[in-house]
């Protein structure tokens, strides 16, 4: 008996690696300085202990003109018992496909691979914990306990920053799934034209980003959930 008693028990056990919801489709409003500029469509799958993230954004009505294509950015990788670890991070725009930026995470050599315009460059230093730019927001919700402050390394398509969050109460929000409380996670910036970046949570509903909102070059962007639907 005792051998399947520890069958059993590692079985069960092998979901932790997995923590987190198995699919999503979410919907945000997008805002540009207070403006409907048009949607963004984020959707995970999860299959084992792999994922992609696939986040659309299309721009609709007058402002249009200000965005012309559609911006598609793309995370693949694996969930580990400390949450998402992506391989490839991948952004790309539908009006200028020569603009595709690539970044490859190789975890054993701690580095990134870039390719950009057809030129390619190598980086060294990667971290645990490294999220990409499309990860990082959802990471919250495959934590076993988010932290009040987060630091970690985001990567971009083309480059590799430093981020640290400060944990602070965000407010209740109204949402799709009813009226929310949430933490606020807010990039602390040091210098003035660092990028803000500030993101609501969730903790009802497993930590799922219920606003994100970024101040970059005297523009600020805001996504506001309007549509969810998350399968555990």
């Amino acid at each position: 008996m005792i051998k399947p008693l520890l069958l059993a028990a590692s079985l069960f056990a092998t979901p932790a690696q997995a923590a987190g919801p198995s699919q999503m489709s979410l919907v945000y409003d997008l805002y540009r300085n207070g403006h409907k500029l048009g949607q963004v469509t984020d959707s995970f799958t999860r299959s084992g202990a792999r994922y992609t993230l696939v986040s659309e954004t299309r721009a609709t009505g007058p402002l249009k003109l200000l965005w012309p294509g559609n911006i598609r950015l793309e995370s693949v990788g694996a969930i580990t018992p400390q949450g998402l670890r992506p391989s490839q991070f991948q952004h790309a725009r539908s009006d200028a496909p020569n603009k595709l930026a690539t970044a490859r995470l190789d975890w054993k050599q701690r580095s990134i691979a870039y390719q950009y315009k057809g030129e390619s460059r190598q980086m060294t230093g990667l971290q645990n914990g490294a999220q990409d730019q499309l990860s990082q927001l959802y990471q919250f919700m495959f934590m076993s306990k988010p932290p009040v402050d987060y630091g970690l390394q985001v990567v971009s398509g083309r480059d590799l920053n430093d981020y640290r969050y400060a944990r602070s109460d965000g407010g209740a929000i109204e949402t799709p799934l009813g009226a929310l409380n949430t933490q606020q996670y807010q990039r602390i910036t040091e210098k003035p034209d660092e990028k803000s970046v500030t993101v609501w949570v969730a903790p009802a509903r497993n930590n799922l980003p219920v606003q994100v909102r970024v101040v970059e070059d005297g523009v600020t962007l805001e996504q506001r959930l309007v549509r969810a639907s998350v399968k555990d």
